[in-house]
């Protein structure tokens, strides 16, 4: 279901950078309940992220380097929408470059808002299914430093469960996709 929008009055923008990936703006508003005040926001053009799951039942996850935490993360493939593009050609560009498969069926399992006390960054999730690895996969971006990892659901559940470094579209797409998992 759509969030029913409700856009503040912008009284005055303070600042506005504009980024490689997403625009950072410190803005002066009116909310809709009539409070003033300056806000930071991330505009952020989204992201798509795949569930992929092998023949044998098997979860294709990432284990990635991200050096805002200064670690790895274990994720779900998944990337920046493009401008016009649609996040289903996003995440089956993305699922190739950073796996090495190619899924042959797609289902959507939802969208959902990231962290919106500060962005707009919604994530587009779908399951990935009748996955064939590629013989030749393409190339990684020069800025991506990642592995992949192959897990059983009930592994990822329980590296979930037992504070492995698992970030939050993760775990909110694998919670989507549980009904579809054998």
């Amino acid at each position: 279901m759509p969030v029913k929008r409700e856009p503040p009055q912008l009284l005055k923008q303070r600042l506005h950078y504009r980024g490689r990936k997403f625009d950072f703006e410190v803005n002066r508003l009116r909310l809709p309940n009539g409070v003033e005040g300056d806000w930071e926001c991330i505009r952020h053009p989204g992201g798509a992220l795949a569930v992929p799951v092998t023949p044998e039942g098997k979860l294709v996850l990432v284990r990635q380097y991200r050096f805002a935490i200064q670690g790895r993360l274990l994720e779900f493939p998944a990337g920046t929408v493009e401008p016009s593009e649609d996040p289903a050609a996003t995440i089956k560009r993305e699922i190739e470059e950073e796996t090495g498969y190619r899924a042959h069926k797609w289902q959507k399992l939802g969208e959902f808002f990231l962290a919106p006390g500060y962005s707009d960054e919604i994530i587009y999730a779908f399951l990935a299914q009748e996955l064939e690895i590629l013989e030749k996969p393409p190339l990684q971006d020069d800025d991506e430093d990642i592995e992949t990892v192959l897990l059983t659901p009930q592994e990822l559940e329980q590296a979930i469960l037992e504070g492995e470094p698992v970030d939050a579209k993760s775990i909110s797409s694998f919670l989507l996709a549980k009904p579809f998992l054998n």
